[in-house]
This record gives C-alpha cells, sequence and structure tokens, in this order.
C-alpha cells in the first residue's frame, strides 16, 4: 500500500496565515481556518486534486470530511461531472453492492429493470463512499478489485463495465487494510475541532457572513464575551456544530451583535441559569429577533415562528416586549 503525503515546511511563516480556499462560486464552498492542520489538510486536498487516485478521508463526525472532498473534486480536472455521495452507515452488504455496483434487469423482483449504482453514476466525476467501515470486508475487496482492473460487473451480470469514476472514501477512523488495496492513493486525516482552536474564529466569522447573506441581515460580529466563550468550547460536534450554533444566534440576534447567550455559550463569570429563566431569556430574544426581522409585523412573525397567531402573541405578552418598538 502507497499513501502519497504532500510535503510542507513547518517552520514557515506561512502557516499563522488563514486559508480561505475557494472551491467553488459560493461562499459555502469555501475551505477556512488558521490551523496549521487545516494548512496541511487544504495541501493534501490540493495534490489529491491533481491527480486520478483514490482518496481516503478520515475524521470525528462534523469535521468536514464531505466538504473537504467536494473542493477535492471541484479542484480536479473532474470539476464538469457530477459528484455522488454513497452513504453506508445502514445498508446490508446486499443493498450496497446493489448500490456501488448496480445489478442487472430482473436481479430482483423489486428492480424488473437494470439498476445504475453509484460508480455508473458518478461516470465523469467524484464517487464519495461515506462510512466505507460499515462496508462488509468482502464488498471492499471487491471494490478494490474493480479499482485494480478498471472494470466491473453489475449484479446478475457478466459482462464488465469500464470504472470511469474517481473513487473517494470516508471513514470515522483510518481503516485498515486499506479500502484501495495495493493501489497508491492519497490519505487525509481530519482533526477535531477541539485540536485546532485557531480555526474557531475564522469559520464562526465565515459562517456569520454566509448565513446573514442568506438571511439579508447585515452581519455586526461577535461580542468579545462569544469570541472567548467560542474559543474554549470544546466544540464535540466540532464544525458542524459551531456552524449550527451561529446560524441560530444569528436568528435570535437579527442585526445586533452575536453574544455568547445568543450562542448559547456560558463564560466562566456567568451563573447557570434556572430552567425557568432560561426559557424565558430564550423566549425573549426569539421574539426579538423575530421582530426585529419582520417590522413589528406580528402575523408575519407568528407564520415565521409556524404558531397561531393568538398562540404567538401570548408569547410576546409573557416576555414583555412591545412590537410598536420594531415597527
Amino acid at each position: 500500500m502507497t499513501e502519497i503525503r504532500a510535503q510542507r515546511d513547518r517552520s514557515g511563516a506561512r502557516l499563522a496565515s488563514e486559508v480561505d480556499h475557494p472551491t467553488g462560486r459560493r461562499r459555502s464552498d469555501r475551505v477556512v481556518g488558521a490551523s496549521a492542520a487545516t494548512q496541511e489538510a487544504v495541501e493534501l486536498a490540493m495534490a489529491a486534486a491533481a491527480s486520478e487516485l483514490p482518496v481516503r478521508l478520515s475524521g470525528p463526525p462534523g469535521s468536514g470530511k464531505e466538504h473537504i472532498a467536494r473542493a477535492i473534486h471541484a479542484w480536479s480536472a473532474r470539476a464538469s461531472g457530477p459528484i455522488v455521495v454513497m452513504p453506508c452507515a445502514a445498508l446490508n452488504e446486499p443493498l450496497a453492492a446493489r448500490e456501488l455496483f448496480g445489478c442487472a434487469a430482473g436481479f430482483t423482483s423489486a428492480l424488473p429493470e437494470a439498476y445504475e449504482g453509484a460508480l455508473s453514476r458518478a461516470e465523469g466525476g467524484t464517487l464519495l463512499i461515506d462510512h466505507i467501515e460499515r462496508v462488509p470486508s468482502a464488498l471492499r475487496e471487491r471494490l478494490a478489485i474493480a479499482l485494480a482492473e478498471g472494470r466491473y460487473p453489475r449484479e446478475g451480470s457478466s459482462t464488465p463495465l469500464p470504472v470511469r469514476a474517481r473513487v473517494m472514501v470516508s471513514s470515522l477512523e483510518p481503516i485498515e487494510p486499506s479500502p484501495f488495496g495495493e493501489l497508491p492513493h492519497h490519505s487525509i486525516v481530519l482533526r477535531p475541532l477541539s485540536e485546532r482552536p485557531d480555526d474557531v474564529l475564522p469559520l464562526a466569522a465565515h459562517f456569520l457572513r454566509l448565513y446573514a447573506e442568506e438571511e439579508g441581515i447585515e452581519a455586526v460580529g461577535f461580542t468579545s464575551d462569544a469570541r472567548n466563550a467560542l474559543v474554549v468550547e470544546p466544540w464535540p460536534g466540532n464544525v458542524r456544530e459551531l456552524a449550527e450554533r451561529v446560524r441560530q444566534a444569528l436568528r435570535l440576534a437579527g442585526n445586533g451583535a452575536i453574544s455568547a447567550e445568543a450562542l448559547l455559550l456560558a463564560t466562566d463569570a456567568e451563573e447557570v441559569p434556572s430552567f425557568k429563566e432560561a426559557k424565558r431569556a430564550f423566549e425573549t430574544r426569539y421574539v426579538v429577533g423575530l421582530l426585529r426581522r419582520c417590522g413589528g409585523n406580528i402575523s408575519r412573525a407568528a407564520r415565521l415562528a409556524k404558531k397561531d397567531r393568538k398562540d404567538f402573541y401570548d408569547v410576546i405578552r409573557r416576555t414583555g416586549i412591545d412590537p410598536s418598538e420594531f415597527r
């Protein structure tokens, strides 16, 4: 087994710079970070994009494996082709084989016609097999043989089809033996966000700009308490959790600066509120954010909250907020 790894100068000043590498035209396609780990991941991804070799990605849930896979695809000569993601978390071996390779007409009563597998659907582009560790070893061996020979048969057929897709796999941990057998391949390990705190603030700012643009809101930024809380938070859900926290906080804060409270993060000096106090504080922030967005229009705010107008007015009354202040 051969793993291709990009070499880098670990003493270079460039390590302190921030990565903001576009993978496409949308802001959401960017790879953002300032840590050495992210710098290395981007360099490895760019090396992978310059070749046709298979790629295996590993990292904890929410660490950005699919995002990096899409970046490699977008930077590669296959960018104009499709990228197909095949999730394997809940597939048994027969279903996984059928989904990967496809099947001939009449192979099962449920599929009287020929079925195109993921390898076929990704022709000219990239196939990402997610949770490859859940794929039975026998099927992983079949995949390795198909890639080595450059052809494979559909289930229930002896007629070989050419492999015309670039294959990537992702897993929570690097799995051995390699699902690519002895084929040379690229390997990229993504670290949890807790191990790259230098990425937190650039990512938070990126998500704030992204979601503010989606919501039509002018982003102000984060308060100093929020920035401190963001950095010390362990982020067990990694980048995915950070993105969702920023999205929800923006909806609560509207055009104001994002506070630690809006992010549902506590500073060391804060006392833990009671459940009743926390619920009331959440209701207040939520109502203020909605009324600000709707210009004090209660009917529109109720529709966005998916609540009956009378019920929503009761919530407003409980918070003591005057809707006319937002008109």
